[in-house]
């Protein structure tokens, strides 16, 4: 089903407004011109054709792909990574562009859903597999994938209910995007009766679980953070993580921290902005307090009086996790919020505090809350009162920490059963 006119047009008119984003937002020229060629043409040289093309959003899309991207590169699969977002592509190029795989990989921005464009992009690259990570479907990138004869996977599927209400205010071009998924595989229950609700096919669509329960911390951040403790004496400090934090959180949880710090020099803050675009004003944030900061960006180390450590880079969030007592994963006390991924501390038996707007991860955050897994702040000065008591209760916080692996490893396995599904893609004639 070719996709609606007013759904072209509509995107023709908003194209500058987000040309107009890109140019805003970037750090300089050559990093504007660089992702306005790879967003709208013409696009980058491909190093494979015939690739496994992944698209992924952002950060937590990319960690959750990593073990399946991994197992492919390893086998020697050419595989091409397309994000949305900046730090999801950081992300990506920190994680496979190594000595390893460099011939095998190459990561670049999922082009503007423009028809033209995506033709164009599917002709330059001629990809044998097209796999959609989480919630990331569009009209035109499906559309055309149907056209290619490229088969087309929402994999490790989610779906909220309010997500659900948005796609159901478009009916038909939902219903189109769907009958050209050629294979749907949910987390769960919940998610995929929201998707046959919205018209998707029952005989294309299964639970496996989440691939999330699958994911391993790299060893190569554990080791470093091994390193760090030692060169910048954190022996004796207690860590605690603020990580992938919006506005207001930084500012509501600094503010609500401030006493303890005072109080407890032994105490230290390392916050993790989600979006590089507000590092500077988490900084002055912390500055106006006033809290003494150091920054990553910098190349400023974790002194003995800091109290706060702005972690102002991309691609490194295994690393604060791995040097912290206890955590706490934002977007989930903002409006309208969702939450991200609370699977990673949790991998390195983190402790793990949230706060209640959490829809993105409704069934596993529940689960976690049923077996006392993960701890759930109402608002601000509750979800800094259990950071604290997990910072000066360590017994509970292991007992929090033993919940969760508990979890994590009653539900492992999803990871396998995908790689089961995709391989009957991959043994079929490639399409180009």
């Amino acid at each position: 089903m070719a996709t609606p006119f007013w759904y072209n047009a509509a995107l023709s008119l908003i194209k500058p407004l987000y040309q107009w984003k890109i140019r805003k937002r970037a750090l300089n020229a050559e990093q504007c011109q660089q992702e306005c060629l790879e967003r709208f043409g013409p696009f980058q040289a491909p190093k494979n054709r015939h690739t496994i093309w992944f698209h992924v959003v952002s950060v937590g899309e990319t960690n959750a792909a990593q073990p399946l991207i991994e197992h492919y590169l390893r086998l020697g699969h050419a595989v091409l990574v397309t994000n949305t977002t900046k730090t999801g592509q950081a992300r990506a190029k920190a994680l496979f562009l190594t000595a390893a795989y460099a011939s095998l990989f190459q990561a670049v921005y999922l082009p503007a859903d423009q028809k033209s464009l995506v033709q164009a992009f599917y002709q330059k690259y001629q990809p044998k597999l097209l796999l959609l990570m989480e919630t990331e479907i569009w009209p035109n990138l499906i559309d055309q994938a149907k056209h290619f004869n490229v088969p087309c996977l929402l994999i490790n599927a989610r779906l909220s209910e309010k997500s659900a209400q948005g796609y159901a205010k478009v009916a038909a071009l939902t219903h189109g995007m769907l009958s050209g998924i050629d294979r749907l595989l949910a987390q769960d229950q919940a998610t995929l009766q929201r998707y046959l609700e919205l018209g998707m096919a029952p005989d294309k669509a299964q639970i496996l679980g989440s691939i999330k329960f699958d994911i391993q911390a790299p060893e190569s951040f554990i080791q470093q953070a091994e390193v760090l403790k030692q060169q910048w004496n954190l022996s004796k400090r207690q860590v605690i993580t603020l990580a992938s934090t919006h506005a207001p959180e930084e500012q509501k949880l600094l503010s609500a921290l401030k006493p303890y710090l005072v109080d407890h020099p032994e105490l230290l803050i390392i916050i993790v902005p989600r979006h590089p675009e507000r590092f500077d004003a988490v900084f002055q944030l912390a500055q106006d307090l006033p809290l003494t900061t150091q920054r990553r960006s910098l190349g400023q180390r974790i002194e003995a009086e800091s109290q706060v450590y702005l972690a102002d880079s991309m691609g490194e969030m295994w690393l604060w996790y791995a040097l912290s007592c206890v955590c706490f994963v934002g977007g989930s006390l903002n409006e309208p919020g969702g939450g991200h991924n609370i699977l990673e501390p949790m991998a390195l038996n983190i402790p793990t505090v949230i706060g209640p707007n959490y829809f993105n991860f409704q069934t596993i955050v529940d689960e976690l809350i049923k077996a006392d897994a993960i701890l759930l702040g109402q608002e601000v000065n509750q979800v800094a009162a259990q950071l604290i008591q997990c910072v000066q209760q360590p017994e509970q916080a292991q007992r929090l920490s033993e919940h969760a692996a508990a979890i994590m490893q009653k539900n492992s396995g999803s990871l396998q059963k995908h790689i089961q599904v995709i391989d009957e893609y991959l043994a079929k004639k490639p399409a180009f």
